[in-house]
């Protein structure tokens, strides 16, 4: 089988922000080798593009498909809407460095397992990924894995001595491939790292030029700039490119704060994706974050106890129904999603109110014997009571720091549609329906834009000796199909993508051509 492949006659929006031109692009042994009219070449495999838009394969810039992107239906799912790369090590926590257990155990319900991994760090688990799969994997070496390491989840500010260990775990990280450094200051035990600890690690990776990646501290919508403030000073302290993760509220206060984040010479971006529900473990979104920190097995414990329910049913429900991100009516706001425990699956899909009635059970009183049986793997939906319209989003959009991240979960049995159908809706909604987005502009944002933040010079655009990564999208079918209903449905309009200039994906088929792997910053 010959290893050129001609992209005849296609749409070509290179990455670079210039209008997108008609033109052929030839790949050989993996790069890009020529673009321009009419080449002439033989043995080549041809792939006519004739009425479609050839473009960079797209970049996921937040995934937490570390586990399962082993799974056709997962490669399947990305492929489908163009991506070929995601961005996985996320909120601050994942398997490497380190034996595993600690993405396994407290981000079980997200992540899944590992397969593949050895435990010997972000080497072994990229590793891991080469030759497995279709699609490329970057990492980010995950900061509070890093601290669980080297202190466990104890709370409370870290000693000079254990910030230098956490700074040379970070640092081997780097060098053995991650791409960067993510923190999730909501979750256990990186919601116990203070700015400080924050900006020495931050600053091993901006001196690889390497970037930062946050989860912010506050739960984002009201508390964007409380977040942002943390971030400045990371960003300020550290010299390192920071980039903020599903970033979500009122358009004009992200953008005002994006703006603020990018004054004074500060490299600041974000990503988005385009649904008004988001989607975490139900533990990290209801229950106090001490109890959480005391281990996944005391929580359990805790949480079957009767008298420690009705206090928290006393004490602390009463104040996340006044959360801003989910309003007093949080009962019919949250559905289940992931239900890891055989006997209480039936109430996946249903809202914590709809499974209280399903089995004649106060909801609360359930949601607490829900976590004790999952020992706090339990995933949930949970919808903003703030429903944006599309024109509010577009804003988002639409501004120079937005990239594309789904936060894709890819479990359970009701899971997010945003894993299946995120760039997908980008590409229809706001590029070919509403003209958002041109389609030069969705190419910087869904790839170029992210392959810079990522260090990755030789992805994420269309030109003579990049990566041969391409998706082939069809500007009249391109669709997003997955809903809450039926999350699992794969995107249409995506027939043709390469990776390594190898075809992934042809002619509305996988192939079994596993060239993907992990990707080294």
């Amino acid at each position: 089988m010959s290893t050129r492949v001609l992209l005849r006659r296609g749409f070509v929006v290179d990455g670079s922000g210039r209008d997108g031109v008609r033109a052929d692009v030839l790949v050989e042994g993996g790069s890009i080798s020529e673009v321009g009219p009419d080449i002439d070449v033989v043995d080549a495999r041809v792939i006519d593009c004739a009425g479609r838009v050839v473009m960079p394969g797209l970049i996921d810039m937040h995934s937490h498909a570390d586990g399962r992107v082993y799974d056709d239906d997962v490669q399947e799912a990305l492929l489908r809407q163009g991506v070929t790369t995601v961005v996985a090590g996320q909120d601050g926590v994942s398997f490497a460095p380190g034996p595993g257990s600690h993405g396994a155990d407290y981000f079980g319900g997200i992540l899944d397992g590992i397969r593949h991994y050895d435990g010997t760090g972000v080497g072994a688990l990229l590793r891991g990924y080469d030759g497995r799969i279709r699609v490329n994997v970057a990492y980010l070496a995950p900061l509070g894995t890093i601290r669980h390491l080297v202190r466990g989840d104890v709370p409370g500010a870290a000693s000079e001595d254990e910030i230098e260990r956490m700074s040379t775990l970070v640092a081997d990280a780097l060098s053995e491939g991650a791409v960067g450094v993510s923190s999730g200051l909501d979750y256990v035990p990186g919601a116990f790292a203070d700015t400080r600890e924050l900006v020495t690690l931050a600053r091993v990776a901006g001196d690889a030029g390497k970037v930062y990646v946050t989860h912010m501290r506050g739960g984002y919508e009201r508390a964007i700039p409380q977040g942002v403030d943390e971030v400045i000073r990371i960003a300020d302290g550290s010299g390192a490119r920071v980039h903020i993760s599903h970033l979500h509220g009122e358009p004009d206060l992200v953008l005002s704060e994006m703006a603020r984040l990018d004054a004074g010479g500060r490299r600041g971006t974000f990503d988005a994706y385009p649904y008004r529900r988001g989607c975490t473990l139900l533990g990290m979104l209801i229950l106090p974050p001490e109890l959480v920190a005391s281990g996944l097995d005391e929580a359990a414990r805790a949480l079957s106890e009767p008298d420690r329910v009705r206090e928290l049913k006393r004490t602390w429900f009463p104040e996340v129904a006044r959360r801003p991100d989910l309003g007093g009516a949080w009962l019919d706001a949250i559905s289940y999603s992931s239900v890891p425990a055989p006997e209480l699956r039936d109430i996946e899909g249903m809202t914590l109110a709809e499974a209280g009635a399903s089995r004649g059970e106060d909801p609360l009183d359930l949601a607490c014997r829900v976590l004790a049986a999952t020992r706090l793997h339990a995933v949930v939906v949970a919808r903003n009571p703030r429903r944006r319209s599309d024109d509010e989003l577009a804003r988002i959009f639409t501004s120079p720091w937005f990239t594309g991240g789904s936060d894709g979960i890819p479990l359970g049995g009701s899971p997010h549609p945003r894993a299946w159908g995120t760039f997908a809706r980008l590409l229809s909604v706001y590029t070919a329906e509403r003209g958002d987005l041109r389609w030069a502009d969705a190419a910087v944002h869904l790839a170029a834009l992210p392959a810079e933040i990522l260090g990755l010079d030789d992805r994420g655009r269309i030109r003579p000796g990049a990566v041969a990564d391409i998706a082939v999208i069809d500007p009249r079918r391109i669709r997003d199909r997955a809903t809450y209903r039926h999350p699992r449905r794969t995107a249409v309009g995506v027939d043709d993508v390469l990776v390594a200039g190898v075809p992934v994906l042809a002619d509305g088929r996988l192939t079994g051509s596993l060239v993907g792997g992990g990707i080294r910053g």
